[in-house]
C-alpha cells in the first residue's frame, strides 16, 4: 500500500500556484515529487541527495525506490511536472484572454508570456532563480537523457508561439516560424535576466516587447491599417516630421 498522508496540493512544490483550502490525502508519490521539486529548484539537483528528499517528503528511503528506480527517474519526472505545471498556467491564461471564446493568435503569443512570468511570480522558498528546466539542465551531464526532456519542452513552448503566430499571419508560415523562434530567444532570455534579478520586471519588458511587435506585424499584413496608423503619427508627432523634411 502506497504510504498516504493530509495535506493541502501545490502543484509540484516547487511553488505554491494555489491553495483552495481542500484537504485530500496525498501519497508517498506525490510528497516526494513535491519534496524533490522543493529542494532541485532551490538547491539544485546535484547539491539534493536522497536523505534530504525522503526527510522533507516524511517518507522511509524504500518508499522512494518504490516509486522511483533511482534518482536520475526522480529528476525526469520533476522536469516533467514542472513544464505540466506551466501548461497549467499557459492553459488558464488562454481561456482567460479568450472570454468563454477561442483566442486570437495575438492573445494566444501573449498568453504564452503571461504564464511565463506567473510561473516566476510563485512563492518560491529562496526566491525566483530562474527556469527550473534550464537550471536542471545546466547540471546534467551532456547525454543525460534529463536534457532531452528540457530540450523538447522548450520545443513545445517554440511550436505553441507559432501556431499562434500562423493564426496572426494567415498564409505566411514561414514568418510566423521565424518569428515564433525570435519571440521564444526574447522570452527565455528575459526569463535568464529575471532569474538573475530575482524579479519578474524583464519579463513584464520582454511582453510588452513582443505585443509591440505583434502589432507592426498586424498592420504590415493589413495595408489599411498601416495607413491608418501612419497618418494617426504624422497627426501626433508634426514636429519629429518637419525635422525630417528638412534634413
Amino acid at each position: 500500500m502506497a504510504d498516504t498522508d493530509t495535506g493541502t496540493g501545490t502543484g509540484t512544490g516547487t511553488g505554491t500556484s494555489s491553495r483552495t483550502g481542500t484537504t485530500r490525502r496525498r501519497s508517498a508519490r506525490e510528497r516526494l515529487l513535491a519534496a524533490a521539486a522543493r529542494r532541485f529548484y532551490a538547491d539544485g539537483v546535484a547539491a539534493t541527495g536522497i536523505d534530504t528528499i525522503t526527510a522533507e517528503a516524511g517518507v522511509a528511503k524504500m518508499s522512494l525506490y518504490n516509486n522511483f528506480s533511482s534518482k536520475s527517474e526522480l529528476v525526469m519526472a520533476y522536469l516533467d511536472a514542472r513544464h505540466e505545471e506551466w501548461l497549467g498556467l499557459y492553459r488558464r491564461r488562454l481561456e482567460e484572454a479568450g472570454g468563454g471564446r477561442p483566442a486570437d493568435g495575438r492573445a494566444g503569443v501573449l498568453a504564452v508570456f503571461d504564464a511565463y512570468a506567473d510561473h516566476a511570480a510563485l512563492a518560491y522558498e529562496r526566491g525566483f532563480r530562474g527556469c527550473g528546466l534550464l537550471n536542471a539542465a545546466a547540471e546534467l551531464p551532456a547525454d543525460h537523457e534529463g536534457r532531452a526532456v528540457v530540450r523538447r519542452h522548450k520545443e513545445q513552448v517554440e511550436s505553441l508561439l507559432t501556431g499562434h503566430l500562423q493564426e496572426l499571419l494567415p498564409g505566411r508560415p514561414e514568418e510566423a516560424r521565424t518569428t515564433a523562434e525570435h519571440l521564444s530567444f526574447l522570452l527565455e532570455g528575459a526569463m535568464a535576466r529575471a532569474g538573475l534579478e530575482g524579479a519578474s520586471t524583464r519579463l513584464e519588458h520582454a511582453r510588452a516587447m513582443a505585443a509591440n511587435l505583434l502589432d507592426r506585424l498586424d498592420r504590415l499584413g493589413r495595408p489599411d491599417r498601416m495607413d491608418r496608423q501612419d497618418r494617426q503619427d504624422q497627426l501626433e508627432r508634426p514636429d519629429r516630421m518637419d525635422r525630417q523634411d528638412r534634413l
